[in-house]
């Protein structure tokens, strides 16, 4: 099993927004693929206690997704669309839980080359209120951010 770094997620007093940042000991490069890669995605994203069903993901400006989490006869659902897709570098996308089809976040991840084979990722999602973006932070986030990240770092160590 990889080493796992901290994940640190953060809420903005000012503005309905929740941050993650996080290191990993791989690449740029890797860290981009296993976020735009379908077969890797459904292998790292969410809890541990799931599994990724991909729809469909075709990662490139323009393009969208939609998955399903699948445990134990529950599904979640979720889609949204890429606005802005450079290689190595940076992930702006829409986010909707499609039990909460009104609430839709607008994501961004920035990938930053640290050297040595490092990578700082900073990801933002914008809610469109504090009360929405409270109720997705409640709702399990953190466990699925953390746990998701972890198996990504043994992904990136194979």
């Amino acid at each position: 099993m990889a080493h796992h770094d901290e994940t640190e997620i953060t809420v903005d007093p000012t503005v309905p927004l929740v941050r993650i940042t996080r290191e990993f000991a791989a690449p740029p490069e890797h860290v981009f693929r296993a976020h735009t890669d379908p077969e890797l995605f459904a292998e790292w994203i969410g809890p541990r206690n799931m599994e990724t069903r991909i729809e469909h993901y075709d990662c490139r400006t323009g393009g969208s997704y939609r998955y399903v989490m699948v445990r134990d006869g529950f599904e979640a659902a979720f889609h949204g669309c890429f606005h802005d897709v450079r290689p190595s570098e940076l992930i702006v996308q829409t986010f909707t839980f499609e039990g909460l089809p009104d609430d839709v976040a607008l994501e961004k991840l920035i990938l930053e080359d640290l050297g040595n084979g490092r990578t700082r990722l900073s990801a933002t999602s914008l809610c469109d209120s504090f009360e929405r973006r409270d109720a997705f932070v409640a709702s399990g986030m953190e466990t699925g951010v953390r746990e998701g990240y972890e198996q990504l770092d043994d992904l990136l160590a194979r």
